[in-house]
């Protein structure tokens, strides 16, 4: 079983948890390349980090910034920042409420296909969401775990976007937990238009402790990608 190291960031700016990432993103990179150039061995880690981020909209490299419907100074009256970043997908929001999980992993400890990669993590949360009673599914051509796929309710609750080099990961997913939903309505949500988004409080009609959904996550993704996970400061 990989082990996979677990860090709890708490509350955390946006462009320093991207930075942090960055940085155990190329230490990884890095023993990839040191051992391939030195016909080395040297075991490479893996890392999951957990993070709520202050109002923040965020636009993937080929995303279309027409999709952000706010302006500098309507950004600041909201109280939130805007990033273009390295990451697949388009526009996104995160905020408080929200559970934002970004696993650093070498995919050459486990599997080598980015697409299988993707569908894992949506199996997590659709595993996780299942756990509370909530039926999901993927929307094809659509990445994310959407509710109701097919009909005029159709509402997504997870966001995932991406990045990948030498099959090192980064960035993630973003589940609406107790959101603000409200802050949606500022952009175009992955570029898809006339699609709402929802959250674990809008459909069990009640706030959910973040605490017990991390739980979850953690559990369906022990299972999914054979990991143990070990609680211990990073940086």
């Amino acid at each position: 079983m990989q082990k996979v190291k677990l860090e709890e960031l708490g509350l955390k700016d946006y462009n320093e948890t991207w930075e942090y990432q960055e940085k155990l993103f190329k230490s990884v990179v890095d023993i990839k390349i040191n051992n391939r150039k030195n016909n080395l061995t040297t075991p490479t880690p893996n890392y999951f980090l957990f993070v709520e981020h202050p109002h923040v909209y965020t636009l993937g490299k080929n995303g279309d910034l027409s999709n952000l419907l706010l302006n500098e100074a309507q950004l600041k009256a909201k109280g939130a920042t805007f990033y273009k970043i390295n990451r697949g997908g388009d526009i996104t929001y995160h905020g408080p409420g929200q559970i934002v999980g970004y696993p650093i992993l070498d995919l050459g400890n486990f599997f080598t296909d980015i697409h299988k990669y993707l569908r894992f993590l949506e199996e997590v949360i659709i595993k996780t969401l299942g756990d509370y009673g909530i039926k999901s599914e993927r929307s094809e051509g659509e990445t994310g775990v959407w509710l109701d796929v097919g009909t005029p309710f159709a509402r997504k609750i997870c966001a995932l976007g991406v990045r990948a080099s030498r099959w090192v990961t980064m960035h993630g997913f973003a589940l609406n937990v107790n959101t603000n939903l409200g802050y949606f309505d500022h952009i175009i949500p992955c570029g898809i238009k006339g699609k709402a988004v929802t959250s674990l409080e809008v459909e069990l009609g009640r706030k959910v402790p973040l605490d017990d959904v991390k739980d979850k996550i953690l559990k369906n993704f022990s299972i999914l990608f054979e990991v143990v996970f070990v609680d211990e400061k990073i940086g």
